[in-house]
């Protein structure tokens, strides 16, 4: 009796072991196949973007009529799109893929294409985002529909979804730390056995095929050292950066809000047409994702002199960036707040370290305050300093300022919790009802 029991129990628990090793195998093959497909999905937008984007911004700075017909044409093309294409639904960026996470609501497999098409033509048509939130939730859809496919997923549905989103910010920023810590802070925020086997495997293979495909730093910048007297300095540059972000976050919502009482759409793409052509006109650095206007300051940088105009050039892009960004999304544009914050960051960095050296004589390095700019800003919009940390130093390829950013990540992020306790991401009007 007490042998046929133990034979009954060693066969109960191989069974178990072996339905174990089954679910292990099946999750390392569909995190490879996720990191795959985001990969690729993130790369391809990356450099489809990125090469109409300069044509386009090429065309508008020969032809400045472009800056009236682009911005009209693309908010309509995309409005078209959504009404008799993508089943007439909004794209509510990252919140989509809080509600898949957190509810049974699974992300539908045509936000895939919509997000992919629709961040395109918002970026290349002028539209002041960027191509960033487009990535993040078409990759999570990839894990989403993932997950659906066979039973034994069902219960790594955040994970599977945040194996997508990894791989994706890993293929736009050529970091897989961040592509990790972002899944993690911003989606996930747990750790489980799971998400670790999942995330890992597929930035490891988004990393790969970055690797194959000899991709570059965003940034090539040259960064030499930085000095321990220029840490008063970057403490006030993060405070500085996490009211910024206040600012941007708050426009967004205001905007959003505003644009969501007109009842006629082509009324809002009129009135973003409208505000985007005239800013774009006055100030190009704002078209589209700006990161070619944060080369050119990158390039500039150690020979700017402040002058009063450059002072207020500076000061009116700042106030200007969030308010453009905000219509474009509340107008019908697709994107978020990820390349924005890089851009105030660079611009906000860049006008404190030229105050510093014109006015105080204090001698900081313009480039170190850019680069730590853009992680503090990014840092205190999404409330995700390790993200903001590793996603720079990746876009950089350089760790040297490292320390500074950590600390002003940090600083920036508790000065915007402090100031605002939300970001674009977690508000909702019914938090403060």
């Amino acid at each position: 009796m007490w042998t046929f029991k133990y034979i009954m129990m060693n066969k109960t628990a191989q069974i178990k072991k072996n339905h174990q090793l089954i679910k292990f195998r099946k999750l390392v093959i569909v995190s490879i196949l996720i990191g795959f497909l985001s990969a690729f999905l993130g790369i391809s937008l990356k450099k489809i973007t990125e090469y109409y984007e300069e044509i386009f911004f090429h065309e508008v700075s020969v032809n400045p009529f472009f800056y009236i017909l682009f911005p009209v044409f693309g908010l309509s093309v995309i409005y078209f799109l959504r009404q008799y294409l993508f089943k007439k639904k909004e794209n509510k960026g990252i919140k989509e893929v809080f509600e898949s996470t957190k509810t049974t609501k699974n992300l539908p497999s045509y936000k895939i294409p919509s997000h992919f098409i629709n961040g395109l033509l918002t970026v290349i048509f002028g539209g002041s985002t960027g191509i960033e939130v487009s990535t993040v939730v078409a990759t999570a859809t990839i894990g989403s529909v993932a997950h659906e496919k066979e039973n034994v997923f069902r219960q790594y549905k955040t994970e599977l979804i945040c194996a997508g989103v990894a791989a994706g910010v890993t293929a736009l920023f050529s970091s897989p730390i961040a592509g990790i810590l972002f899944a993690f802070e911003v989606i996930s925020r747990k750790v489980t056995r799971a998400f670790i086997i999942s995330n890992v495997i597929a930035v490891s293979i988004a990393f790969g095929l970055l690797t194959i495909l000899k991709e570059e730093p965003l940034f090539a910048v040259s960064i030499a050292t930085w000095h321990l007297k220029a840490i008063p300095y970057f403490i006030l540059l993060g405070i500085l950066a996490g009211i910024n972000s206040v600012y941007l976050t708050k426009c967004v919502l205001f905007f959003k809000s505003q644009f969501s009482k007109i009842e006629r759409h082509y009324y809002k793409i009129l009135i973003g047409s409208v505000v985007l052509s005239v800013s774009l006109f006055f100030f190009p650095q704002l078209y589209g994702e700006g990161y070619h206007a944060i080369k050119g300051i990158f390039g500039t940088s150690s020979q700017t002199q402040l002058t009063i105009t450059l002072g207020l050039t500076f000061i009116a892009i700042l106030i200007l960036k969030p308010i453009v960004t905000s219509i474009t999304l509340a107008s019908g544009g697709d994107g978020g707040v990820f390349a924005p914050s890089l851009f105030i960051g660079a611009f906000l960095g860049l006008l404190l370290a030229s105050v510093l050296n014109s006015f105080f004589n204090v001698n900081v390095i313009p480039v170190n305050f850019m680069i730590i700019g853009m992680a503090a800003v990014l840092s205190a919009s999404i409330h995700a300093p390790f993200t903001a940390i590793f996603l720079v130093c990746g876009l950089t390829n350089d760790y040297t300022l490292f320390l500074p950013i950590l600390v002003v990540c940090l600083i920036s992020k508790y000065t915007a919790k402090k100031i605002y306790p939300y970001t674009v991401y977690s508000y909702s009007p019914s938090l403060i009802k």
